[in-house]
């Protein structure tokens, strides 16, 4: 009798089945957690590009780096000549964006202003330093005690002018400037070395002449 058949196409189907073709069905429609954050832009090229390297120990190291750079990188030495001139041309011109951090700001550029304005004493400090070195190899004690002897004064002259420059200066920049923060000891000592330096040779190049008007 046909009601005691089986139904081949209903008996058939397991019920696990078709919990499992529900389940691949909600599967689709449902995107699992990552179970981790989504890592920031900064973060995700940071990775890409690699660890960091350590700053170099020693100049040994940074030199060895730098040549590993230019290999990277490379460029003909036409260009580096042409970059290194074109930065020291910049640096000699006052360019504050190539100057070295003790150099930079209004106010050093001021100091350095008022110091080249002037003709100092300071300014044969090397001049006196080879001419002591030249007394010292001739085989004349009076000439080596007479060098000796003015170099002495000279230096002497050169420490009392460096010290009524520098309180002068500090005074002078600080009216000048009268909200920057202006420490003494610090602007006296830069016009020292300002000013001991040979004209031709300072860096950056003096902007004025000596006698003009700041």
């Amino acid at each position: 009798m046909r009601f005691l058949r089986r139904n081949s196409t209903t008996d058939t189907e397991d019920p696990a089945i078709e919990g499992a073709e529900v389940i691949d069905a909600a599967d689709k429609a449902f995107t699992p957690g990552k179970g981790r954050a989504t890592p920031k832009r900064r973060e995700a090229e940071a990775k890409r590009r690699g660890p960091v390297a350590p700053p170099p120990r020693s100049t040994r190291e940074a030199i060895k780096r730098n040549k590993e750079l230019r290999k990277a990188n490379p460029t003909t030495k036409e260009d580096r000549r042409s970059a290194a001139k074109e930065r020291r041309d910049r640096m000699m011109a006052g360019d504050d964006k190539y100057l070295l951090p003790r150099d930079r700001g209004p106010v050093k550029a001021y100091v350095r202003d008022v110091v080249d304005s002037r003709r100092n004493l300071l300014g044969l400090f090397m001049p006196l330093a080879i001419l002591v070195f030249v007394a010292l190899l001739v085989p004349y004690p009076k000439v080596q005690q007479y060098a000796t002897l003015l170099c002495t004064a000279m230096l002497l002259l050169m420490l009392v002018e460096g010290v009524m420059s520098g309180r002068r200066i500090t005074k002078m920049t600080r009216e000048k400037f009268p909200k920057e923060t202006i420490a003494g000891r610090s602007i006296g000592f830069y016009a020292f070395i300002r000013a001991s330096q040979i004209r031709k040779l300072r860096v950056p190049k003096p902007r004025i002449r000596p006698g003009d008007a700041i």
